[in-house]
């Protein structure tokens, strides 16, 4: 039960990596909010957390939005009177040339991807810092490190969460608000199905593992980087469960 009672905020929560750390959390004894633009997909993993005895609330949000970006934030607050760690992981991914990509389809991936996790972050911050504890996990990805043919804008998006997590790291730490981001590799959700098949089949083969990873195998990154005395040192880190595709 290594986080007891703590009330955490999980965006994306309704599958792939997002309901991975939901459940794992709810096994762990955390009280949890979830997030995501799908209600059916999400009351299903916001039941599958209550089965597995955790005080679970679900909030349809569409983080793209301002008002979206911060439900998970303001349901907590107003729920459990605070919030203790906060998981940004609602994402979007579209594949396109850099030619191709359209300023709709820039803007929306910076909404979605990258301004998302500020605005919620930004909300939950006076909590903690009242409190002097917080964890604050943002999901990235490999490609924010390495890059990728026909992702621009996703890479874009993904190494400006990385880059806001190391500065607000330097930030906060001092009151105790520890900021870490996880950059998974390829993982086998919902979120890479749009890729065509001929990229994911050339993406395998690159990688050390030979494989994709699964969202179970993520999950425990974020109880690590969640829990005490486990993340407690962990400070504006980029962790990478990638399959061997990006060694730092």
């Amino acid at each position: 039960m290594q986080l007891r009672d703590k009330r955490c905020v999980i965006s994306g929560a309704a599958s792939g990596i997002g309901a991975a750390i939901a459940a794992l959390f709810a096994a762990e004894g955390a009280r949890l909010i979830l997030t995501d633009l799908d209600g059916s997909r999400l009351s299903a993993s916001v039941a599958r957390c209550r089965e597995i005895g955790a005080a679970c609330e679900g909030v349809i949000a569409d983080v793209g939005e301002v008002a979206g970006a911060t439900a998970g934030v303001e349901t907590c607050l107003t729920r459990y009177d605070g919030i203790d760690v906060l998981v940004n992981n609602a994402g979007m991914l579209t594949q396109a040339r850099c030619g191709d990509i359209t300023l709709a389809m820039w803007e929306e991936m910076m909404a979605v991807d990258l301004r998302s996790v500020f605005l919620s972050t930004q909300r939950a911050l006076p909590a903690m810092l009242a409190q002097r504890w917080g964890r604050v996990i943002n999901i990235a990805s490999q490609l924010g490190i390495k890059g990728g043919a026909e992702l621009c804008h996703y890479a874009a998006a993904k190494a400006g969460v990385i880059g806001f997590t190391k500065s607000l790291a330097l930030e906060v730490s001092a009151q105790n608000v520890l900021v870490n981001a996880i950059a998974p590799g390829p993982i086998d959700t919902p979120l890479v199905d749009g890729l065509n098949s001929a990229w994911k089949a050339a993406k395998a083969a690159e990688l050390p593992l030979g494989r994709f990873g699964r969202a179970e195998e993520v999950a425990p990154v974020a109880l690590m980087l969640a829990s005490e005395p486990g993340g407690n040192l962990f400070v504006g880190q980029t962790l990478g469960p990638n399959s061997g595709d990006v060694m730092p």
